[in-house]
């Protein structure tokens, strides 16, 4: 079963994500396939058509949230003058030069920093492929249409077929192991339906606190960036260090009224202390009702098991990290109290 996994690693993720977005869409198109219409039940395919479009259309808005912000900064970029943007870096660097010189760190003429830094630019520029560029921009477009269109297939069948992937697993199962098979789906699905509810309230959360200290503290594009923020969360540890940085980059990108370095810190030190509530409050009082409660694992647990995958798998690793191990945390845990029960029964028997 792993050699399959990982052999067919592709079709493995458009089913874990399609799994996901039917677990998203599935109250909605329940309640939706409920409702009569003029006497008649809207049928369950119009219903995920109509699910579809709703989604469709949140993801839509996410993105329009960004489009002013990404059009104001290409407005910064093409009003940047490029001489004085090199002046101004390569003064500091001057002062490096004259310190490590003086210091006697280096031996070296001066102008050697600049001229390294200035060769490395150049031979970067020269040695860059544009055409390679241009075909892995092309089949990453492609691999993305075709993995958006496998997603939306299978999703729109998880939905028309409720139950079919755990039917099918069922199915594969002997009698002898069924119903401790089925009490184990069971306890999997109402734990990682938990952890979902929990991880939705988490991002709910998190948008709440932070766009409303960003507004209260007169920060651009509050909304946008707590949005980010609560979407870069998912990502456990990391998350909101993302958040954080790409606040304070927005913050300090769309404030042209800045003069003075005081005029910067001050402003960063607004944005930091909102995300350091934000932070406090996840990690006190969020994470301890998501993780402890809907998952039943010891923190210490959570920690070592984000770690593990992060080192297989990167951020995509340390996402899938907790549900992957609430299965099979739950499958083990389950099947050996099965089966100690079983023998207990065979003894008295």
């Amino acid at each position: 079963l792993i050699l399959i996994v990982w052999y067919f690693s592709n079709i493995v993720t458009y089913l874990i994500i399609s799994i996901v977005l039917a677990t998203i869409l599935t109250p909605i198109t329940d309640y939706l396939s409920r409702i009569n219409f003029v006497g008649v039940k809207i049928p369950r395919a119009i219903a995920i058509i109509f699910s579809f479009v709703m989604f469709l259309s949140f993801i839509s808005s996410f993105i329009l949230l960004f489009i002013p912000l990404v059009n104001e900064q290409v407005t910064i970029l093409s009003g940047i003058n490029i001489e004085e943007l090199l002046e101004s870096i390569i003064e500091p660097v001057r002062n490096i030069e004259g310190f490590l010189i003086e210091k006697e760190i280096v031996k070296s003429e001066e102008g050697f920093l600049i001229d390294n830094i200035r060769t490395g630019i150049v031979s970067t520029v020269e040695n860059m492929e544009y055409s390679e560029i241009l075909n892995n921009l092309l089949s990453f477009t492609g691999s993305f249409f075709i993995g958006a269109l496998a997603v939306i297939f299978i999703t729109f069948f998880l939905l028309y077929e409720k139950g079919l992937i755990r039917n099918h697993l069922m199915a594969l199962i002997p009698n002898y192991y069924f119903e401790l098979s089925a009490a184990t789906f069971h306890k999997i699905q109402k734990l990682l339906s938990n952890y979902m509810l929990g991880l939705l309230f988490q991002m709910f959360s998190i948008f709440s606190i932070a766009s409303l200290g960003l507004s209260l503290l007169g920060i651009n594009y509050a909304v946008t960036i707590a949005l980010f923020a609560a979407i870069a969360n998912v990502i456990p540890y990391l998350g909101p260090i993302l958040g954080s940085v790409f606040g304070i980059l927005v913050g300090i990108s769309t404030s042209t009224d800045l003069v003075g370095f005081n005029d910067y810190l001050i402003l960063i030190v607004k944005i930091a202390s909102v995300f350091s509530v934000v932070q406090l409050t996840d990690n006190l009082l969020l994470q301890p009702i998501i993780f402890s409660k809907s998952v039943k694992a010891h923190p210490l647990e959570i920690f070592i098991i984000i770690f593990v995958g992060a080192t297989l798998a990167g951020i995509v690793g340390m996402i899938l990290a907790i549900p992957a191990y609430t299965i099979l945390r739950v499958a083990v845990l389950e099947f050996r109290n099965g089966y100690r029960q079983y023998h207990i029964f065979r003894k008295a028997s």
